[in-house]
Protein backbone atom coordinates (compact mmCIF):
# COMPACT_ATOMS: atom_id res chain seq x y z
CA UNK A 1 0.00 0.00 0.00
CA UNK A 2 1.37 3.49 -0.82
CA UNK A 3 0.81 6.06 2.19
CA UNK A 4 0.19 9.16 1.35
CA UNK A 5 1.45 12.17 3.98
CA UNK A 6 -1.94 12.30 4.94
CA UNK A 7 -5.65 10.35 5.18
CA UNK A 8 -7.67 7.43 5.93
CA UNK A 9 -7.14 4.03 6.60
CA UNK A 10 -10.29 1.77 6.63
CA UNK A 11 -9.48 -1.20 9.45
CA UNK A 12 -12.60 -2.98 9.89
CA UNK A 13 -15.40 -0.80 10.59
CA UNK A 14 -13.21 1.86 11.46
CA UNK A 15 -12.21 4.95 9.78
CA UNK A 16 -8.42 5.86 10.94
CA UNK A 17 -7.19 9.11 10.17
CA UNK A 18 -3.25 8.96 10.30
CA UNK A 19 -0.08 11.03 9.22
CA UNK A 20 3.20 10.02 7.72
CA UNK A 21 6.28 11.74 7.97
CA UNK A 22 9.71 10.43 6.38
CA UNK A 23 10.38 7.00 4.13
CA UNK A 24 7.63 4.50 4.23
CA UNK A 25 7.78 1.31 6.45
CA UNK A 26 8.66 -0.74 3.37
CA UNK A 27 11.56 1.35 2.69
CA UNK A 28 12.99 2.55 6.50
CA UNK A 29 12.63 1.46 10.05
CA UNK A 30 8.86 3.29 11.40
CA UNK A 31 8.58 4.67 14.78
CA UNK A 32 4.61 4.30 15.23
CA UNK A 33 3.10 6.62 17.62
CA UNK A 34 -0.11 5.96 19.94
CA UNK A 35 -1.57 9.07 21.81
CA UNK A 36 -2.90 9.72 24.82
CA UNK A 37 -6.82 9.09 26.23
CA UNK A 38 -7.81 12.38 24.78
CA UNK A 39 -4.95 12.68 21.88
CA UNK A 40 -4.76 12.47 17.84
CA UNK A 41 -2.55 13.15 15.37
CA UNK A 42 -3.09 16.71 15.48
CA UNK A 43 -2.12 16.61 19.24
CA UNK A 44 1.28 15.51 18.93
CA UNK A 45 2.06 18.82 17.68
CA UNK A 46 5.37 18.89 15.62
CA UNK A 47 7.16 16.14 17.88
CA UNK A 48 6.28 13.48 14.90
CA UNK A 49 8.35 16.07 12.16
CA UNK A 50 11.15 16.90 15.18
CA UNK A 51 11.17 12.69 15.73
CA UNK A 52 11.80 11.72 12.21
CA UNK A 53 14.25 14.54 11.68
CA UNK A 54 16.28 13.43 14.71
CA UNK A 55 16.20 9.87 13.54
CA UNK A 56 15.87 9.59 9.98
CA UNK A 57 13.35 6.84 10.70
CA UNK A 58 9.84 7.02 9.32
CA UNK A 59 7.15 7.98 11.98
CA UNK A 60 3.62 6.90 11.48
CA UNK A 61 1.21 8.69 13.62
CA UNK A 62 -2.77 7.81 13.57
CA UNK A 63 -5.97 8.63 15.79
CA UNK A 64 -7.75 5.57 17.35
CA UNK A 65 -11.12 5.36 16.60
CA UNK A 66 -13.46 8.09 18.53
CA UNK A 67 -10.31 10.50 18.73
CA UNK A 68 -9.40 12.92 15.82
CA UNK A 69 -11.16 12.78 12.94
CA UNK A 70 -11.50 9.22 12.78
CA UNK A 71 -14.77 7.44 12.84
CA UNK A 72 -16.38 7.74 16.82
CA UNK A 73 -16.75 4.83 18.57
CA UNK A 74 -20.02 3.36 20.51
CA UNK A 75 -20.83 4.33 24.00
CA UNK A 76 -19.81 3.71 26.57
CA UNK A 77 -16.42 2.00 25.57
CA UNK A 78 -15.85 -1.50 26.58
CA UNK A 79 -13.60 -0.86 29.75
CA UNK A 80 -10.81 -3.69 27.96
CA UNK A 81 -10.94 -0.54 25.34
CA UNK A 82 -6.87 -0.92 24.91
CA UNK A 83 -7.12 -4.33 25.37
CA UNK A 84 -9.08 -4.23 22.12
CA UNK A 85 -6.80 -1.99 20.59
CA UNK A 86 -3.75 -3.37 20.94
CA UNK A 87 -4.80 -7.69 20.57
CA UNK A 88 -6.81 -6.38 17.35
CA UNK A 89 -6.65 -3.07 15.58
CA UNK A 90 -3.14 -2.58 15.83
CA UNK A 91 -1.73 -6.03 14.49
CA UNK A 92 -4.16 -5.27 11.40
CA UNK A 93 -3.02 -1.28 11.15
CA UNK A 94 0.38 -2.77 11.14
CA UNK A 95 -0.12 -4.90 8.43
CA UNK A 96 -2.18 -2.46 6.30
CA UNK A 97 0.71 0.07 6.42
CA UNK A 98 3.28 -2.44 5.56
CA UNK A 99 4.80 -2.34 8.71
CA UNK A 100 8.53 -4.00 8.81
CA UNK A 101 10.76 -3.03 11.69
CA UNK A 102 10.73 -0.06 14.26
CA UNK A 103 9.64 0.91 17.70
CA UNK A 104 5.88 1.36 19.19
CA UNK A 105 6.00 5.15 21.18
CA UNK A 106 3.15 5.25 23.21
CA UNK A 107 1.12 8.13 25.54
CA UNK A 108 -0.48 6.79 28.68
CA UNK A 109 -3.34 4.97 27.05
CA UNK A 110 -1.14 4.87 23.92
CA UNK A 111 1.72 3.37 26.33
CA UNK A 112 -0.06 1.15 27.95
CA UNK A 113 -1.68 -0.29 24.39
CA UNK A 114 1.77 -0.36 23.33
CA UNK A 115 2.93 -2.76 26.13
CA UNK A 116 -0.37 -4.73 25.54
CA UNK A 117 0.72 -5.37 22.17
CA UNK A 118 4.19 -6.33 23.28
CA UNK A 119 2.99 -8.66 25.60
CA UNK A 120 0.61 -10.57 23.66
CA UNK A 121 2.03 -10.83 20.17
CA UNK A 122 5.55 -12.36 19.46
CA UNK A 123 6.55 -9.70 16.69
CA UNK A 124 9.73 -10.10 15.66
CA UNK A 125 9.54 -6.40 13.68
CA UNK A 126 9.04 -4.44 16.56
CA UNK A 127 12.62 -3.84 18.38
CA UNK A 128 11.43 -1.72 21.31
CA UNK A 129 8.95 0.51 22.75
CA UNK A 130 9.06 3.70 24.02
CA UNK A 131 6.36 4.29 27.20
CA UNK A 132 5.90 7.65 28.24
CA UNK A 133 3.49 7.18 31.58
CA UNK A 134 2.06 3.54 30.73
CA UNK A 135 -0.48 2.70 32.88
CA UNK A 136 0.14 -0.44 34.71
CA UNK A 137 -2.68 -0.21 37.90
CA UNK A 138 -4.73 2.21 38.86
CA UNK A 139 -4.26 4.42 41.75
CA UNK A 140 -7.31 7.21 43.52
CA UNK A 141 -4.21 9.93 42.38
CA UNK A 142 -4.77 9.00 39.01
CA UNK A 143 -8.19 8.76 39.39
CA UNK A 144 -8.55 11.99 41.19
CA UNK A 145 -7.58 14.39 37.78
CA UNK A 146 -10.36 12.39 35.67
CA UNK A 147 -12.71 13.51 37.86
CA UNK A 148 -11.58 16.91 37.73
CA UNK A 149 -11.82 16.82 34.21
CA UNK A 150 -15.53 15.90 33.66
CA UNK A 151 -16.16 19.29 36.05
CA UNK A 152 -13.78 21.28 33.80
CA UNK A 153 -15.68 19.25 30.39
CA UNK A 154 -19.08 20.64 32.21
CA UNK A 155 -18.63 23.92 33.55
CA UNK A 156 -15.89 25.45 31.53
CA UNK A 157 -14.19 25.89 27.94
CA UNK A 158 -12.47 22.67 28.11
CA UNK A 159 -15.09 21.20 25.51
CA UNK A 160 -14.58 24.17 22.76
CA UNK A 161 -11.21 23.35 23.11
CA UNK A 162 -11.32 19.93 22.67
CA UNK A 163 -13.55 20.27 19.73
CA UNK A 164 -10.56 21.66 17.73
CA UNK A 165 -8.97 18.27 17.51
CA UNK A 166 -11.81 16.16 17.66
CA UNK A 167 -14.52 16.06 15.02
CA UNK A 168 -16.75 14.48 17.55
CA UNK A 169 -15.53 16.04 20.41
CA UNK A 170 -18.57 13.95 23.09
CA UNK A 171 -17.80 10.82 21.38
CA UNK A 172 -13.65 11.43 22.51
CA UNK A 173 -13.79 12.94 25.88
CA UNK A 174 -16.94 11.03 27.25
CA UNK A 175 -15.53 7.15 25.91
CA UNK A 176 -12.56 8.24 27.39
CA UNK A 177 -13.49 9.62 30.44
CA UNK A 178 -16.44 7.15 31.77
CA UNK A 179 -14.54 4.31 31.16
CA UNK A 180 -11.98 5.73 33.22
CA UNK A 181 -14.45 6.53 36.29
CA UNK A 182 -16.25 3.31 35.75
CA UNK A 183 -16.10 2.11 39.06
CA UNK A 184 -15.19 -1.49 37.24
CA UNK A 185 -12.27 0.02 35.47
CA UNK A 186 -9.90 -1.06 38.32
CA UNK A 187 -9.94 -4.62 37.86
Amino acid sequence: MALADVGFLDIGAQRLEYRMIGPRPDAAPTIVMLHEGLGCVGLWGDFPDRLQAATGAGVFVYSRAGYGQSSPVVLPRPLTYMHIEARETLPRLLETICFQRGLLLGHSDGASIAAIYAGTHQDHRVGGLVLIAPHFFTEDSGITPIVEARKAYETTDLRARLSRWHKDVDNAFKGWNGAWLDPNFRQ
